[in-house]
């Protein structure tokens, strides 16, 4: 089954620089299908899983730690 995950890149030193989105297909091995940067913050909650990095890292090959964000605006609700 394939997941649809939100990747926030954010700035904790400079809250004044805006995030990056980007957005991942990926199976449940982890394995990344297909990535894609978003131009601003989505707005529906279409999202299985959100998870930040707060850095200040430019792009997810540069990126070790993720931290994972439950209950976040962005992510589906289960039924």
């Amino acid at each position: 089954m394939n997941r649809t995950v939100l990747v926030i890149l954010s700035n904790r030193l400079d809250r004044l620089a805006k995030p990056r989105f980007l957005e991942i297909k990926c199976n449940d091995q982890g394995d990344i299908l297909a990535e894609r940067k978003l131009r601003a913050a989505p707005k529906s909650p279409v999202y299985d899983e959100i998870w930040e990095n707060d850095e200040g890292r430019k792009d997810l090959e540069t990126c070790h730690n993720f931290k994972r964000k439950f209950g976040h605006k962005l992510q589906k609700k289960k039924a």
